[in-house]
Parts: structure tokens; C-alpha cells; sequence
């Protein structure tokens, strides 16, 4: 049961980040849907942390260089998400817009982090069933 409530709670910060991300275009002060992109930054960043639990054998305890680099490739996906609406800002949309889809990018990256903390280990509930 712990595992429902841990996915509900993981649903509803996605569901607050995406209103962050939308309420940063969508207001009619700002009116500028740049910032949407983001979307393929939210997908792109799980699938380099996917690919290498796929890959890598977990029983080394020493470091593994496929995991490194998929470790390397999703900071470098966050970093750019986060980069993205200061340019955007600097160049076409307003920095209260920018405020806002800086907030839903740390309500959405913690939700994906907090997915893969909960269902990450191999244990009875895991995210590998899906």
C-alpha cells in the first residue's frame, strides 16, 4: 500500500510542475508558449538512467563507466532545462514567466527523482514491472 501512496503523491507533483510550466506560458501577461520545449527535457532526462539499469549487472560495487555516462547525460539534460528559460527570458519572454517555469522545472525534475528513489530498487514493487 505504500507503494500506491508513494505513486500518488508522485502524480500530484508532476500535476503541480506541469501547472507551473503552463501557467508560465499561458497567462495572458506573459502569452508566450516557448517554454512548452521543456516537455522533451522532462521525457529526454529518465531514458540515459534507464538505458544503463538495463545495461550495467548492479552486483559491482566498484564504479561502472556506462552508468558514469548516463549519469553525465542526465545532468547535462537537467542543466540545459534549467538553462533554457534564462535564455528565453534574456531574449523573448518575460522573467516572471521565467520564475514560474523555473519553479515547475524543480517540482518536475524532484518528481522524477523521487520516482526513481521509490521504485528504483529491485525489490517486490518496481518501477521494471511496468
Amino acid at each position: 500500500m505504500a507503494g500506491i501512496k508513494a505513486l500518488i503523491g508522485l502524480s500530484f507533483g508532476g500535476a503541480i510542475g506541469l501547472m507551473f510550466l503552463m501557467l508560465g506560458c499561458a497567462l495572458p501577461v506573459y502569452n508566450e508558449y516557448w517554454p512548452l520545449f521543456l516537455l522533451f527535457f522532462y521525457i529526454l532526462s529518465p531514458i540515459p538512467y534507464c538505458i544503463s539499469r538495463r545495461v550495467v549487472d548492479d552486483t559491482d560495487s566498484a564504479s561502472n563507466a556506462c552508468k558514469e555516462l548516463a549519469i553525465f547525460l542526465t545532468t547535462g539534460i537537467v542543466v540545459s532545462a534549467f538553462g533554457l528559460p534564462i535564455i528565453f527570458a534574456r531574449a523573448s519572454i518575460a522573467w516572471g514567466a521565467c520564475a514560474l517555469v523555473l519553479t515547475g522545472n524543480i517540482v518536475i525534475f524532484g518528481t522524477i527523482l523521487g520516482f526513481f528513489l521509490v521504485f528504483g530498487s529491485n525489490d517486490d514493487f518496481s518501477w521494471q514491472q511496468w
